[in-house]
């Protein structure tokens, strides 16, 4: 058996507010259910998160449902942009965004660039594929840095994938020991 990694990017959360502490909008919370229902099938053995409230938000009531509690990991957070712990506006991030994935070395002053994060969130994935070999783990991640997970594995995830995600998202990821085999996208959006 392989290991599977379910990659899930938080809900719909709030333009403003703390980076950390954000939670997730009514839309967020409605998704929260069939981001559950998707994922309760899999027969996952372990839910894991960034420590961001909007996506621990995201995955508890998966974790709940197979009786275990969300395991938080500090390397999972999202990409530093600022010293500001306030979300960066939309019209602030593009460029940003586009710097960065240019050059992944290029960050603000007090931020991380691309390369720290990556390193970061890849030695806790890492460090999940050994603990959970032959399992099934779900994340609970943010689109920047699920990217930059995702492409150290391939670099076919990079800011033009980043821009096709949604809020949520599903990635199941199927690896053989530390080498990434299959990727697969779970989450379909609803038309409106």
């Amino acid at each position: 058996m392989n290991t599977v990694v379910y990659m899930v990017r938080h809900g719909e959360s709030p333009k403003e507010g703390n980076e950390r502490t954000r939670g997730l909008t009514s839309k967020g919370h409605l998704d929260v259910q069939r981001v559950t229902e998707i994922l309760k099938s899999e027969k996952v053995d372990a839910v894991v998160s960034s420590p961001y409230t909007r996506s621990i938000l995201t995955v508890e009531r998966l974790a709940q449902q197979i009786g275990q509690e969300v395991q938080i990991f500090e390397g999972l957070k999202e990409r530093v942009f600022t010293s500001v712990n306030h979300r960066i506006s939309d019209k602030e991030l593009l460029p940003l965004l586009e710097d960065s994935f240019r050059d992944p070395y290029f960050s603000l002053i007090g931020g991380e660039s691309n390369a720290e994060c990556q390193k970061r969130a890849v030695n806790v994935l890492a460090n999940l594929l050994d603990t959970f070999k032959n399992k099934k783990v779900v994340i609970g991640t943010h689109g920047v840095v699920m990217t930059l997970m995702m492409s150290y594995f391939d670099n076919i995830y990079h800011l033009h994938f980043l821009h096709s995600t949604s809020k949520p998202d599903i990635y199941k990821m199927e690896f053989k020991e530390a080498k990434l085999v299959d990727v697969q996208r779970l989450w379909e959006e609803i038309q409106e």
